[in-house]
Formats: structure tokens, sequence, C-alpha cells
């Protein structure tokens, strides 16, 4: 793992046969589950636990998503996938992320996601918890 950066976040990952199809090549959903993980992994560099969130009514949800894939990862590929925070607002988040192979550099699916705090128990827009609003303020803070 890397250590926290406010303007981006970088996970390694590796292809596993479990990623594939029969011919070696990663299916597009799991392009998603990478970068649900990276996402994951920023906020808890950060020691904001979701866990927590849990426990006090809050759930985030993917609300709006535009994937590009641009040449497919394959079986034993190396992995880097980036989050980078793109702005907020009182019940959202915004999130440019990119799925890149390390032998060659190449993008191989780039998105921008929208994710929204809920009340767990009925699914309603809630505001961001404080400890997640200061995370995102302080990424949109020049470097």
């Amino acid at each position: 793992m890397t250590e926290p950066a406010p303007n981006g976040f970088s996970l390694p990952l590796r292809v596993y046969i479990e990623d594939t199809d029969a011919g070696g090549i990663v299916y597009h959903a799991k392009y998603l589950h990478y970068m649900e993980r990276a996402r994951t992994e920023w906020v808890r560099s950060f020691g904001v636990g979701l866990r927590d969130g849990l426990s006090e009514n809050i759930s985030y949800v993917v609300q709006k998503l535009s994937i590009h894939y641009g040449v497919p990862a394959k079986l034993d590929d190396e992995l880097r996938v980036t989050t980078e925070p793109a702005g907020f607002g009182r019940v959202w988040m915004d999130f440019r992320q990119r799925v890149v192979r390390v032998s060659d550099q190449k993008e191989l699916a780039a998105a921008d996601v929208r994710v929204a705090c809920i009340a767990l128990d009925s699914g309603r827009p809630r505001r961001l918890p404080p400890a997640m609003v200061d995370v995102l303020a302080l990424s949109q803070q020049p470097v």
C-alpha cells in the first residue's frame, strides 16, 4: 500500500485467474471491483473507518459512473489502480480513477465515479460525516 496522499492514491494489484475469462482476459466488471478497493483504501489511508460509519447509520453507494475501457488486462498482469478525489458536495464525492498496467504504463480503464452518502436504514441521502469532509477538503488544497 502507499501512504496517504491528499490528491491521489495508488493501489497495486495483480490479475488472478478468478478475474479472467477462459482466454485469460479480465472481465469488464472486475475493473469496478479494482476501483472500489482503491477508493476504500484511499479512505482507510486517512484513518476513516467505513465500518464505524455503518454503526452510525452511514453507507456509501455509487450514484453515477462513466467508464472507458481501453486495452484489456490479462492473467498475471501487475496493475496500479489510482484514485483521485475530483470534488464533493454535501452528500456526494467525485473521483477520477484509472487502471494502468505496470509493465508498459498503458491505461486499461478510466472512470469518473460519483459516490453518494446515504442513511443505511432508509437509503435516503445524508450529509457526509465530518471526518470524510475533512479528508475531501484536504484533497482540494494545492499540493
